[in-house]
C-alpha cells in the first residue's frame, strides 16, 4: 500500500521538467531510493551540481549528442551515469524538456536507510557521514554503474525501478549555499552552480580544477 506520509511521496516527472538551475537546489533534502537485490538504500541529498547542456562549457553535452551522453537528451527524470578517470562512476538526474540536455550531478548525501548494505560497498568509510561524501563514493555506496544509465527514476505507479526520488524535507532557504562547481575548468569554472546544505557533515570538500600531468617517460 502506498505511504500516506507526504515526505514519502515520489517526485513526479514534472518536477524534473524545469530549468536545471531551478531543479538543482530544489533536490536538496529530497530522498533518493536505490532498490537493490539486497534491499533498498535511501539517501538524503545534501550536495548537487547543475550542468546546463549547450549553455555550459562544463557539461558533457556542450558539444552535442554522443553515445556516452545520449540519455541527457531524453525524457526528464531519467538517470545519466558516466565513467570517469578510468575508475569511478557518477550519477546524474536529467532535467528540462526532452531534447534539452541538462542534468544534476548528485555529489553527496546522508545514508538514512540500508546503511549496512552501503557499508559492504564502502568498507573504507571511517564513519557513516563519509559513505556517500563525494559523487564517486555516492555511486559506489548505492551500487550504481553504467548498467543503470537510462534508468527511470519516475516510473509509473507500481512499476519496478532501481530508483525513486521521494519528497523528503527540503532545507530552509537560509541553509542552501552556492558556489563554483568542483573540478570544473575553463569558461565554466566560476559558474556558482554547486548547491549544498550549509554545515551538513556529509558535504564534500570543494576542490578547484587541477590539470592532470602526464607521467614522465
Amino acid at each position: 500500500m502506498p505511504s500516506t506520509d507526504p515526505q514519502r511521496a515520489p517526485l513526479r516527472r514534472d518536477f524534473f521538467d524545469r530549468p536545471v538551475l531551478e531543479v538543482a537546489p530544489d533536490l536538496l533534502g529530497r530522498v533518493l531510493v536505490r532498490n537493490t537485490p539486497d534491499g533498498p538504500v535511501e539517501l538524503r541529498l545534501t550536495e548537487v551540481e547543475a550542468y546546463d547542456g549547450p549553455n555550459d562549457p562544463g557539461s558533457h553535452a556542450y558539444r552535442g549528442r554522443t553515445a556516452r551522453n545520449a540519455v541527457m537528451f531524453g525524457e526528464p527524470g531519467h538517470v545519466y551515469v558516466y565513467f570517469t578517470y578510468g575508475m569511478h562512476f557518477c550519477m546524474n538526474l536529467v532535467c528540462g524538456p526532452e531534447g534539452t540536455p541538462s542534468g544534476v550531478l548528485l555529489r553527496a548525501g546522508e545514508v538514512t536507510a540500508g546503511t549496512a548494505s552501503a557499508r559492504t560497498r564502502r568498507p573504507t568509510a571511517r564513519r557513516d557521514a563519509e559513505l556517500a561524501r563525494g559523487p564517486a563514493r555516492l555511486a559506489l555506496a548505492l551500487g550504481v554503474d553504467r548498467a543503470l544509465d537510462g534508468a527511470d527514476a519516475c516510473p509509473p505507479d507500481g512499476a519496478p525501478s532501481p530508483f525513486l526520488v521521494l519528497t523528503g524535507t527540503p532545507p530552509p532557504p537560509g541553509l542552501v549555499a552556492t558556489g563554483p562547481r568542483t573540478g570544473v575548468s575553463g569558461d565554466g569554472a566560476h559558474a556558482p552552480w554547486r548547491y549544498w546544505i550549509d554545515g551538513d557533515p556529509t558535504v564534500s570538500p570543494y576542490r578547484r580544477h587541477a590539470p592532470r600531468r602526464r607521467a614522465a617517460r
